[in-house]
């Protein structure tokens, strides 16, 4: 089981800041894919650039899954 935590326009946007799910790919950017066809509000959260993390790490699409990791999703940000 992971832990997924969905972050500022991603929350808003997909009306959900977290959810867990047993049954999941081996990695990262898989799971972003199977997330992606959930419907068109998903789709379009996970089309522009998004950012991803584990177990609050920044990851790469290759990154592999494993039971009780958290995954955190997050669009770019910007600073001044």
């Amino acid at each position: 089981m992971i832990h997924i935590r969905y972050f500022a326009r991603l929350r808003d946007q997909l009306d959900t800041a977290a959810e867990m799910l047993d049954d999941h790919p081996p990695t990262l950017g898989e799971l972003a894919e199977r997330l992606a066809v959930r419907g068109e509000a998903w789709a379009e959260a996970f089309a522009g650039p998004v950012l991803m993390a584990v177990n609050h790490e920044m990851a790469r699409p290759d990154t592999v899954l494993n039971d009780g990791d958290e995954v955190g999703f997050f669009p770019p940000v910007t600073g001044g």
